[in-house]
Order: C-alpha cells, then structure tokens, then sequence
C-alpha cells in the first residue's frame, strides 16, 4: 500500500474508532444537524415556467428577450392576452356566438379583469351584422337581432378574411357557414405594476365565468399551464409517495427482517431527504417537476448502503464477535466502499454541471450534495444508532427477531448467485467479448433515442390512467384540463399564435435602402414560412404598418410615393421624416412594435407553415436570416424548443461521457493507492457501461425519448450503476487479498454481498418503479427507467464481472508471458 493509501487507511480507522466509542454523541450532533437543515425546508420555492428554466442561457432566448424589451415592455403579447376555446358541434350558429358574446359582456362589466378588447369569430360576425358595434353589449345585440340566415350570411362574408380564418378549426365550412371550435382573443391594458400572479388571477377568474356558460368554452393561457404544472408536483408526491413507501416498507422488511433496523434504516433516510431538502432551500435553488428526482436517486442509494453495513455487521456478529468489535469491522471495511460508490456517484450526477441548461447544472449539484449528505448519514450516523439501539437491546433484554445475513453460501440465493463464478472460469474470454459485442449492438441502437422538449410530457394526459379515478381521497388528483385544451388547438387549428418565427434585425434604419433591405428577403421565402397570394413571405413589420398608414391615410399615401422612387410602395429615401409622421400618427403604437425610436432595431415577425417541424423552422429560420442585409437572428417559440432539445441531447451525451471518463480515471488512481491494483478500476467500468448501453437500447426500445427528466438518466446510471460494481469490487478484493484464489473470492463475494445487492436491487427498483403510477408520462418513463436501470446495473455486475476478473487474474496478474499468457487468457 503507498503513504497516500495508508494515510487513507488510518483515517477510516479513526474515524471508525469515533463512531463505536462515541454512539450517543455522534447521534446528538447528527439529530442537531439534521433540526439545522430542516429550517432551510420552507425556503424551497417551486418553479413552473419550464420555457423560461430551460432556455435561460441560451442565444436564441437572449435574442427573444432583447425583442420583448425593445418592442413590448415588460409583458410578452401571451401575458396580455386570455383565449377563449370555444367546442362543439358548431360554434358559428346564432345561439353559440351569443354564449361567447353573453361571456365578453361579463367579463367587461368587471372593471378588475380590465378587458380592452375582444378579437374573434364573434365579435367580427356581430361587426359585420352591426359595423358601429364596438362593445360586447352592442354585439351581443346586434346579433341576437339577426336572423340564422343573416348569421350565414355575416359568417360567409368574414370568413374570406384570414384574421378571421385563423380563429376557427380547420374544418370550418365557409359555403355551410360552420366550424366546431373558435379561438376568440381577449387583450387586458394591465398597468407596469402589474406581475404574472395578477394575469393568472385574471385568467383564473375568467375560467371559472367560463365554466358558467351552457357551451364548452374555457379560457386558456400560460397561466392555466403553469398553475396545473405546479399542482401536478404535489398532487404525484400524494399521490404516488404513499404507494412508494409501502413497497420500500415492504422490501424493506424482508431485508432487514427485524423492526428495530427497519426503522434505524427509515430514520437514516429521512435524514437525508431533511438535509438534500434544506440545502435545496438554503441554496435558493427552485423545486421544479424534475427535482422530484432526487428523493428517488437518495433512497436508491440510502437503501442500498443502510442494508450493506446491517448485513455486513451480522455477518461479522454471526462470526462470533461482540457488537462494538463486529460494527468497528463493518464499519472500517464498508467505510472505504461507501466512500468510492460516493465519489463515483458525484462524478455520474455532477457531471452535469456542465450542462448549458440550468435545470440539469442545478440537478448535478442537488444529487451530488444528497450522495455526499447519503454518504456521511449512513457511514457515520446510522452505525452509531445501530450501536445504540444493541446496547438498548442489550440492557433491557430486548429479543432479536432475524439477524442473519440475507444470503450464504449454504443458502439457496447464494448458490444461484454464485453459478456466474463458476461460468466465468470456464469461458471468461468469450463471456467477455459476447458482453462487449453485445454491449456495442445495444448501445449503437440506443443512439437514435429521440429528444424532445414538450410542457405536455409534464402535465397529466388527456385520458387518464384507468386507475385514477379508484384513488380515494386525500390521496386522489385534481381536476387537469390543460393537456385536452393544447391537444384541441394543436389538432384542430391550423396555425397556432406560438407558430410564428420573429426576426431580430440591427441596422442604421435611417438610411435610404433600409426599408428596401428589410423587405428583400421576403422574396424568395424558405418553405416553412407561410407565403401569401403574391409568392412573398407573411410578413408583418415595420414596412407593412406603413404600407396599412398609407392605405388610410391619402396625405401620407402621396409621402411615402413622393418617396419612392421605384414605385413599389417601399419608400426609399427622407426615412427619418416618414418615420417621424408615422409615429405620430395613430398607427404610432403599431409602429414602436416593428421599430425601436432610435431607428438601431427593427423586428420582423412571420408565420410559419402549420405542418413544419421544429427542426425545419429552425434550420429555415438561420437561413433567412443571412438573407438580409444587416445583422439579422432569429427567434420564437419553435427556434427556442429546437434550442433546448438539442442541449438536452449534447448535455446528455456529454454527461454520461464526462461520467464515465471521471469513474474510470477515479477508480483506477483509487484501487491503485489503496490496493496496488490500478487496472480493477477499469474492470469496475465494465459492467457499468454495459447497463447504459441497456437502457438506451430499452428507451429506443420503448419509444422513450430523452426530456427534461429522462436526459438525466445516462450520467445519473452511472452514478447508481456505480454503487452494485464498487460493492461487489470492494468485497471481492478483501477476499481475494486474505485468500488470493479468484474463483473462491469470487463465490463467497457473490454468495454474501451478492445477497445485500439483491435486497438492494429489489427494494430500489420496485420501490422507485412505483413512479410509474404517476399522473405525468415524463414521472412515470422515469419510474420504469430509474427501476431498469438499477436492475441492469446490477445484473451487468453479477454477470461481468467474475469472467472479467477471472481474465484479469489470469492474465493481468500472471508472471507468463506472449503465449503463457495468451494460453492463460483462453483457459488452457
């Protein structure tokens, strides 16, 4: 052993002589620390707005936010607005547009819910029934003057208007005069002081007037989404938790077989939920949907440690040593293990602090401060309770239930789990190799894994699980409606307001070929962009608010031609004087929307293609882009998803490469200081990678894509992967070094430890797979996922490991040389 391992060495062994001589007051400062960590709970804050979180950082979102602060203020054109979804057979007959004109007129008479105006089917049929009717009352009129006929023929006639076509489903019939779903546009003049909870309270109200309705119209906006994605994390905690806990609590029992452990093991692990939870608070680092994570990730290593050192104190105490000499044993023997499986773990779940998105960096940083929280709880608190609670035994004569260990090498289980010992020493080459081949394959076809980034995959489905509606109170869910109101305008709309791409454009706009510039790209548009009768790109800026000026205006009409000198209705000189009219003008308002009054930006906005794909808007949209003649980027809702499920790949890869680089590197300089065996920590990889290659194979498999949530999988693998090999590892070279004969280490490792990484694997992964039950398809792919994983993690270790260390003794460690060595590899 070198100086570092044998400093290593010795301060386990002091730390370990402080824990059994110290029960009681390493349990004082624990329950202390753990009443310090519990007051930082109530400063966790939730976080809803995904978009926001997610594209915090990146180039496309800095350009968006430069456009909202030089053309709209404070508030976006969605915080301003409410939607009414109108559904039904046809919302364009008489007595449905007066259901949504009796809802405006309410909604006006409630000066709190500051309604300026109202856009939509029916209001423009009431104008075109009544053209001076400009108030909800006046159109409410209006239209219930007309006859059915007089309705046909007022929907007929707006129905050629694409204002008005962009409000009504698809199948909206302009000779029939029908549609079964409208949008109708409510716009609120809200004040600076103004903040997202005053608009939600807004839209919550007119939800609930809504609901008062005899139609099946509901208001829908932002607000609706962020309120049911905030309920949904607690009501999957109430929901699922109860169920996780009884399986823990079952498996849980079988393993420790005795209640005064059980509940030692309970208590370690509320400790650490107490401290990863204060910390969360104290750090000021937001609770969203995917930080539900972490409380899964700790139990899956809190329960797999807390039954390592049981199992390993009653193997000692079986042996025949008393308590304090067979903890100080398990301890000092564990303490190592449990300090490898930590650190290899912090690499799997920090590597992604280096993501470019901030949830996954806050992620990394949240599960390593629980492995190390895990880590210092059960290594040192728990065999101090454990020491405790004999002595209490001891003292009052308290019987013991169960303390065997949970496998032998008599016992049935140790004598299955030892069959891969004898397998691996007939054939360890060609185990080897048929695992890497087959490690390879798998993972080659985990590759084409897809990525996305929908709000939908947080919020519960349209049609609920089947046995929802048999949960019975507290525990069941709340009503949700978001997912069915987004389906309905994504399948039944033709172009949804988010369906639009804006171009950021930085230029002198005072000079004569500006204008001329800015429209020239419209052109030739790319094929996503929506194009209109005359071949051009739809395009609304700052030359068609001119262009709409002129045509109401004749005095500025004859400006701008005066101006214009190639007669395309573009003016192309005296800029500053047009644009000093036209803001002073009353299109003045539309104009500061297109152009900043210093004339430095000006922003373009298009509508896209209803059936193009993000990848295709984004692609498209860089491309139009170098199309002008000043510094143009572009943004929008569809450029800024492309953004994040493209990092949420390359953050995912990244982090499951910087995992396994950082392992390797960390177990081999390890397993070298401590055991002169440098190349186990390459062998300790093997198996690890053999069980991420399973579960991108199985997500493929499975139609499970990589999302907020599941993205973290393949580092986060690693680090609970990790935890089965090192334990298996460890206990294998403690044999090996008292007895160096591999196939009998390898037996009793795979009898004895093999036995607590069953009872872990069982427990963890049935008890995380409870997820599944969740109310939201990225909580439920994560429950399966995080229960596969622990499962692959732990038979990749049981099946690679013995014929990679029977290879490795017979090889590695072998005086021979080129055919010795060789023969000694195949096994002859």
């Amino acid at each position: 052993m070198t100086r570092v391992g044998h400093w290593i060495d010795e301060a386990i062994a002091q730390s370990t002589a402080l824990i059994v001589s110290r029960p009681r007051t390493i349990v004082i400062v624990f329950l202390l620390l753990t009443a310090f960590f519990a007051a930082g709970i109530p400063l966790v804050e939730t976080e809803t707005d995904l978009r926001e979180r997610y594209s915090d950082g990146l180039d496309v979102k800095e350009t968006q936010d430069d456009v909202e602060a030089d053309f709209q203020g404070s508030f976006t054109a969605e915080d301003e607005t409410t939607r009414l979804v109108h559904d039904g057979t046809d919302v364009l007959t008489r007595e449905e547009l007066l259901h949504v004109l009796r809802l405006l007129e309410r909604i006006d008479d409630r000066p709190t819910l500051r309604m300026e105006s109202a856009d939509g089917p029916a209001t423009m049929v009431a104008q075109a029934l009544e053209p001076g009717a400009d108030t909800p009352t006046e159109q409410r009129r209006a239209v219930e003057r007309a006859t059915e006929t007089e309705i046909r023929q007022a929907v007929r006639e707006v129905g050629s208007r694409r204002s008005f076509s962009r409000l009504v489903s698809e199948d909206f019939n302009r000779d029939g005069a029908s549609a079964s779903a409208s949008i109708t546009v409510i716009s609120h003049d809200v004040p600076s002081a103004f903040d997202d909870e005053d608009m939600d309270g807004i839209l919550t109200t007119i939800d609930t007037m809504a609901a008062d309705e005899p139609a099946d119209i509901r208001a829908f906006g932002s607000g609706i989404v962020d309120s049911e994605l905030e309920d949904v994390i607690s009501d999957s905690f109430v929901m699922v938790m109860p169920v996780v806990v009884t399986l823990l609590l079952g498996f849980l029992a079988v393993a420790y077989r005795d209640p005064f452990d059980l509940l030692l093991g309970l208590i370690a692990l509320l400790m650490t939920m107490i401290w990863t939870f204060g910390f969360l608070g104290y750090a000021g680092i937001p609770f969203g949907q995917e930080m539900i994570i972490v409380p899964v990730l700790l139990l899956a290593v809190g329960v797999d440690f807390g039954i390592h050192i049981i199992n390993r104190y009653r193997e000692e105490k079986i042996r025949g040593d008393e308590t304090v000499p067979a903890m100080r044993t398990a301890t000092r023997q564990l303490s190592a293990a449990f300090f490898i499986v930590t650190a290899t773990a912090v690499f799997g779940f920090g590597a992604n602090v280096f993501a470019e998105l901030e949830p996954m960096r806050e992620m990394g940083l949240v599960a390593s401060a629980g492995i190390i929280f895990t880590f210092v709880i059960f290594s040192g608190c728990l065999p101090a309770m454990k020491l405790q609670a004999d002595r209490f035994r001891d003292r009052h004569d308290v019987r013991e239930f169960n303390s065997t260990p949970i496998a032998s090498e008599e016992s049935l289980l140790g004598r299955l789990l030892a069959v891969s010992a004898t397998v691996g020493k007939r054939a360890p080459l060609l185990m080897v190799v048929l695992l890497v081949f087959f490690g390879a394959g798998i993972g080659a076809y985990g590759t084409g894994v897809e990525t996305t980034f929908e709000e939908e995959d947080f919020l519960p489905p349209e049609e609920e699980a089947w046995y929802v509606d048999s949960i019975p109170e507290p525990f069941a869910p709340g009503e949700y409606t978001a997912t069915e109101t987004l389906n309905l305008l994504e399948g039944r709309f033709a172009a949804d307001q988010d369906q639009s791409i804006t171009m950021y454009v930085e230029g002198p706009f005072e000079e004569d070929h500006a204008l001329e510039a800015l429209a020239a790209p419209d052109d030739d548009p790319p094929e996503t962009l929506a194009v209109g009768p005359n071949g051009r790109a739809e395009s609304r800026s700052i030359v068609s608010v001119i262009q709409s000026r002129a045509d109401a205006d004749p005095e500025f009409a004859a400006l701008v031609a005066r101006n214009d000198r190639d007669g395309n209705g573009i003016p192309d000189r005296n800029l500053d004087r047009i644009y000093d009219e036209l803001f002073a003008s009353p299109a003045g308002p539309a104009a500061e929307r297109y152009l900043t009054p210093d004339r430095r930006a000006a922003q373009v906005e298009y509508t896209i293609e209803s059936d193009a794909t993000i990848d295709d808007i984004a692609a498209d949209g860089a491309d139009h882009a170098d199309s002008f003649r000043y510094t143009a980027t572009a943004t929008g809702t569809p450029l800024i998803y492309n953004a994040i499920t493209n990092s949420l790949f390359e953050s995912s890869i990244q982090g499951m490469v910087l995992a396994i680089v950082f392992s390797a590197v960390f177990l081999v300089i390890v397993y070298g200081v401590l055991e002169g065996k440098p190349w186990i920590g390459l062998i300790n990889v093997f198996p690890i990678m053999i069980a991420v290659s399973c579960l991108l194979g199985t997500m493929r498999l499975l139609d499970m894509p990589l999302n907020a949530v599941t993205g973290l999988l393949l580092s986060f693998a690693i680090g609970l992967g990790v935890d089965y090999a090192v334990h298996f590892m460890h206990r294998f070279v403690d044999e090996y070094t008292a007895h160096p004969e591999t196939v009998s280490a390898l037996t009793t490792t795979l009898s004895s430890t093999g036995g607590a990484l069953t009872g872990s694997m069982l427990t963890t992964s049935i008890g995380t797979g409870a997820l599944m039950l969740a109310i939201t398809p990225v909580l439920g792919d994560f429950g399966l996922l995080i229960a596969l994983s622990v499962f692959y993690s732990f038979a990749a270790s049981i099946v690679a490991l013995p014929p990679a260390l029977v290879l490795w003794d017979r090889g590695v460690t072998s005086d021979a040389t080129g055919t010795a060595r060789l023969k000694a590899l195949l096994g002859a």
